[in-house]
């Protein structure tokens, strides 16, 4: 069968440059094996960053882009117990999966409940489990407190905010232009604030002074400081990406005078370290929300692999409202 995918061979600058559409043929199976139809893959910026080189974790070159997506089996070699041919299934994670086919480890397959939105369950791996982590890792939150997150408007911002409200959290939330700041208040946001050298301000007149003990920070740069200055003494700023392409500045009054806390978070590293009860306990959560619609992500654009290139540009784009994802022909 004759398939197509996203493949780079080199790293560069500018990502939709060093990838491409490359046409193959799929396999033989080995025993324990499976041939899945890919329906869905989001780009990530983890998986943009891949193509930069700038990732803390890079795959051996040549390599096909995408870290998570849905597909639906097609092919199953000998010695195949539990999936079924036409089976909806989460795809393994880090497998290359903006593809039109993939052959996958049988055993590293999830059945998704049939009926459940693929573009949707496309995004469950990365995003809503960073999320959920970091609204439980790292402070010991009760139902009325506050926490605070900037790229409100992002995915993982997206998925944060719906699972406070679940959890009977409120959250204020940072988006860098005004144009986003419609689409967060959909989302549930309870307070949503432009960036600025005023932030501290503003969200202490919006909360009504109340302590913010969790921040969480994507952007780098003064940024984390202006994030850093709204939390409560004591408090805890948890970064989990750069999106100025800076370090986090954070300044001794919020470091050393307000007995701030700061931490890092990498989804690779809990997976590493998470048992297997952990993960199957927390995923099983995420998907049984994404499949009832308890959960969503706002999708700006779906594009085949044909048009790779086109769809990371668009990944690059600073004024699109939602995930760009990469669909297959299953």
């Amino acid at each position: 069968m004759q398939a197509l995918k996203a493949q780079y061979e080199q790293r560069g600058p500018v990502p939709q440059d060093v990838i491409k559409p490359v046409p193959f043929d799929t396999p033989a199976l080995a025993p324990g094996q499976a041939l899945v139809a890919v329906l869905a893959a989001p780009i990530n910026p983890s998986d943009v960053l891949m193509l930069t080189g700038g990732y803390g974790m890079l795959p051996p070159l040549p390599a096909v882009g995408g870290s998570e997506g849905v597909g639906r089996i097609v092919e199953l070699g000998a010695d195949v117990a539990g999936l079924a041919v036409g089976q909806m299934v989460l795809l393994p994670a880090g497998s290359g999966t903006w593809a039109t086919h993939l052959v996958a480890d049988a055993r590293r397959l999830v059945p998704l409940p049939e009926g459940a939105d693929p573009q949707q369950m496309a995004m469950l791996t990365v995003n809503p489990a960073t999320a959920s982590l970091m609204l439980s890792e790292f402070v010991d939150l009760k139902p009325g407190d506050w926490v605070m997150q900037n790229v409100a408007n992002s995915g993982v911002g997206g998925y944060l905010i719906q699972l406070a409200r679940q959890r009977g959290f409120r959250t204020v939330n940072v988006v860098r232009r005004e144009g986003a700041v419609a689409a967060v208040q959909d989302q549930g946001g309870d307070v949503v604030l432009v960036d600025g050298d005023d932030l501290h301000h503003r969200v202490k007149q919006a909360t009504g002074g109340a302590p913010v003990r969790l921040g969480i920070d994507a952007v780098g740069g003064m940024a984390t400081e202006r994030l850093a200055r709204c939390l409560a003494e004591g408090g805890t700023l948890v970064n989990y990406g750069l999106m100025s392409g800076e370090p986090c500045v954070v300044s001794a009054q919020s470091f050393v005078f307000n007995d701030l806390t700061v931490r890092g978070f990498w989804l690779a590293k809990w997976f590493r370290v998470a048992t297997r009860e952990q993960q199957r306990a927390l995923y099983g959560q995420l998907t049984q929300a994404m499949a009832r619609g308890q959960l969503k992500a706002r999708i700006h654009a779906t594009y085949p692999v044909q048009r790779i290139q086109e769809a990371v540009a668009a990944a690059q784009a600073g004024e699109r409202d939602g995930k760009i994802l990469v669909v297959g022909q299953g």
